[in-house]
């Protein structure tokens, strides 16, 4: 793993919390996309190497939906950058850590990614994320 990639947050009112994080950030989002097949829309901010994703559901039956009505808004994941991330896959596996997705799907923010269950993360959702070029 190269570096923290981002946090990831997950919001109940996407444009809500982009106001809220805009003034607390002092930046607008870079960037904002909706992810159909995780029915979420995402908002990235950056400040200086730093980056955080706001996560808003458009359905309450999606990933990010059920999360909210279990345990409230707040920090959902946190994502490590990785060059190869089958390989990276691979690599925990082995070392015993429970995979969400053997076979990475294309996420957000033009990457590559894969979760890996917080049940063997000490209750932290992990993300690898790889660029896709």
């Amino acid at each position: 793993m190269n570096k923290i990639e981002h946090l990831g947050i997950a919001v109940k009112d996407i444009e809500k919390a982009n106001t809220i994080y805009e003034q607390l950030l002092g930046v607008a989002p870079y960037k904002q996309e909706a992810v159909e097949s995780e029915a979420v829309i995402t908002s990235f901010f950056k400040v200086g190497e730093s980056k955080i994703e706001l996560l808003g559901s458009t359905s309450e039956d999606g990933p990010i939906g059920k999360f909210i009505a279990k345990k409230g808004e707040g920090i959902h994941h946190i994502a490590f950058a990785v060059d190869d991330i089958e390989k990276e896959l691979d690599r925990l596996e082995k070392e015993g850590f429970r995979i969400i997705n053997k076979t990475p799907k294309r996420g957000a923010d033009n990457k590559l990614v894969a979760f890996v269950h917080p049940k063997s993360t000490n209750g932290v959702l992990v993300e690898l994320c790889q660029d896709i070029n």
